[in-house]
């Protein structure tokens, strides 16, 4: 009895809080409640920078507490948390919980900056996108290919290095002096399909958000049936305003908070899907004239046998 106390004493300890893993502080939507909550707050309390980055995100994004999940994201921010320095980006980029004119690009791209300089690589890729397009820095081509470039590359790597020898293998990296392939694929704005279709292990945030909006409606106030969540599905970042996200520029059927989403989602899923708008209603109107002429030929069967 006196070992189990001193042992939950322990378990509360302001340093074994402080330290405690990534594993022991995720949370599950479907597990949530008080003393989640709780545990978590003592956790981002005593200096915890991953449940300070869990709590924020949950609280920003599930529970619409714009001003407290802000700070938390910060604070981890402040502590070199790389994963809350991304997701202060896309926030500073969308403008997420302000009008649209509340977006702050040179910031979104500070903070890109600093989360790459941590081995994040999406928000590296979304750097390059930044420097290519001049989205919120000074615009240079060549400056943002070679961030891209270094991207896919670091994308290949950490494939090859998670998948195996038989993942090598069928990217063709047998060690042997081939001539470059038709792919390419380290010169590609969405890095190589072969690593993405090799998927890759949500973060506990967006696991929570994932699953926490595959249960429950988006949004409560006026007009809130329109916002949609990011179409990467391990993301599940909501809008949280309409048409806060990018849409594909070619069909404008799926939206993305991100650049790095847009990329992961077309090489795994959309790049199969994707289908230009022209093509949408060509078929639409191909199926009203169908459907036009088929009740002509109805209405002129019905006369014909109403005739005497």
């Amino acid at each position: 009895m006196l070992t189990c106390s001193r042992f939950r004493e322990l378990g509360q300890h302001k340093l074994v809080l402080r330290r405690a893993s990534p594993a022991c502080v995720a949370v599950r939507a479907g597990a949530w409640c008080d003393d989640a909550r709780r545990f978590l707050v003592r956790c981002a309390q005593a200096g915890n920078t991953e449940a300070s980055y869990l709590l924020g995100m949950i609280l920003f994004y599930c529970f619409e507490n714009r001003k407290l999940g802000s700070e938390l994201l910060g604070a981890a921010a402040r502590r070199g948390h790389a994963e809350a320095l991304y997701s202060m980006a896309i926030i500073q980029f969308n403008g997420s919980g302000l009008p649209k004119d509340g977006r702050n690009l040179h910031a979104g791209a500070q903070l890109c900056v600093r989360a790459a300089s941590r081995g994040h690589n999406d928000a590296l890729r979304e750097l390059g996108h930044c420097v290519s397009d001049g989205y919120g820095v000074r615009r240079s081509l060549s400056g943002g290919r070679r961030l891209l470039i270094q991207a896919n590359f670091r994308e290949l790597c950490s494939a090859v290095a998670t998948g195996g020898p038989g993942f090598a293998a069928a990217l063709g990296l047998s060690g042997e002096c081939k001539p470059p392939g038709p792919h390419m694929c380290l010169l590609s704005d969405y890095g190589c399909h072969v690593a993405g279709s090799a998927g890759r292990r949500a973060h506990a945030a967006n696991a929570f958000l994932a699953e926490w909006y595959a249960s429950r409606q988006l949004g409560s106030g006026a007009g809130a049936g329109a916002l949609r969540l990011c179409s990467q599905p391990t993301c599940g970042r909501p809008e949280t305003r309409k048409h806060e996200f990018r849409r594909c520029s070619v069909c404008s059927a799926v939206i993305y908070c991100s650049r790095a989403c847009q990329a992961l989602h077309w090489k795994v899923a959309h790049k199969n899907e994707c289908v230009p708008m022209a093509h949408w209603l060509d078929a639409a109107n191909a199926n009203a004239n169908a459907n036009g002429n088929a009740v002509a030929a109805v209405e002129a069967a019905a006369a014909q046998m109403a005739m005497p």
